[in-house]
C-alpha cells in the first residue's frame, strides 16, 4: 500500500451540514469513485486508527472528503494518506443508462462517479435520492426513491451506496420478489465502518455473502450485487 502526503486546504460544511475536507494531495492519491484513502493527521498524536476518506468531489490538486471527518482536522492539517484501497465502481461498457440509488444521508459519494459516466457520449444519468440536493448538473435527472422500481425497466445498470443496516431491505426497495433477480446488472458502495483500513482482518466491516463473509476493507467497499446476500 503506497503512503503519500497531504494537507487540508480547507474545511467547509456540505449541503447537508456536515463538515468535509478538501485535502491536497499528488494526483496518484486521488481515490476513484468508490475507493477510498485511510488518513492519519500527523500531529494526532492520540490517533490510533485511520480515517476511510471516499471522493465527494475532485479537482486538479486533491479532492473533496466526504463526512465523517475527525474534529482535529483543520486548515493546514498535515496527513499520511494510505492507499487508495479496495475495488471502486465501474461502469461496463455497453452500459448507456445508470441509475444512481443513493440510500444513506447524502448521495455524496456518487456524485464523483455521476460525473465520470456523464462525460461518456450518449450515456444517460439518473439520481434516485431523498436527500435535498446541492446545485447538480443539468444533465442529472433526479428522482425520489419511491420510483425506483420503475427504473429498472429503463436502467442497464445500477450503482448503489446503502449502509449495511439497510441490505436487508434492498429487495422491497427495488420491487422485487423472493428470489427474483435484477434485470440488469449492478453494484453496491457499502457504507461501514472500517477501522482497520484493511491491515489488520478486524471483521468489524464483515458482510454476508453467497459464498462466506467478505470484508468491505478489501473484498469491497463495492460489490457486484449478485456476490451478497440480500
Amino acid at each position: 500500500m503506497r503512503t503519500y502526503p497531504g494537507h487540508v486546504r480547507q474545511v467547509q460544511l456540505d449541503h447537508w451540514g456536515q463538515p468535509g475536507v478538501w485535502i491536497a494531495c499528488p494526483q496518484a492519491a486521488i481515490p476513484s469513485p468508490g475507493r477510498y484513502l485511510i488518513g492519519r493527521g500527523l500531529e494526532d498524536e492520540d490517533a490510533v486508527l485511520g480515517t476511510p476518506l471516499f471522493a465527494a468531489g475532485l479537482d486538479g490538486d486533491g479532492f473533496l472528503a466526504a463526512p465523517p471527518i475527525p474534529s482535529t482536522w483543520d486548515p493546514g492539517t498535515h496527513l499520511a494518506l494510505h492507499g487508495p484501497s479496495g475495488h471502486g465502481l465501474r461502469m461496463p461498457e455497453r452500459a448507456f443508462h445508470l441509475a444512481l440509488i443513493a440510500l444513506g444521508k447524502t448521495p455524496a459519494r456518487l456524485l464523483p462517479f455521476a460525473t465520470q459516466v456523464l462525460n461518456r457520449p450518449g450515456t444517460t444519468v439518473a439520481l434516485f435520492t431523498d436527500a435535498s440536493l446541492p446545485w447538480l448538473p443539468a444533465a442529472l435527472e433526479v428522482q425520489s426513491l419511491p420510483n425506483i422500481p420503475e427504473a429498472l425497466a429503463w436502467a442497464d445498470f445500477l450503482a448503489i451506496d446503502i449502509p449495511l443496516k439497510s441490505l436487508a431491505g434492498l429487495r422491497l426497495l427495488l420491487g422485487l420478489g423472493a428470489g427474483e433477480r435484477l434485470p440488469c446488472p449492478g453494484e453496491l458502495l457499502i457504507e461501514t465502518p472500517m477501522p482497520c483500513g484493511g491491515l489488520a482482518d478486524c471483521g468489524a466491516c464483515a458482510i454476508p455473502g453467497r459464498r462466506g463473509w467478505k470484508l468491505a476493507c478489501k473484498d469491497g467497499p463495492v460489490f457486484d450485487i449478485n456476490e451478497l446476500e440480500w
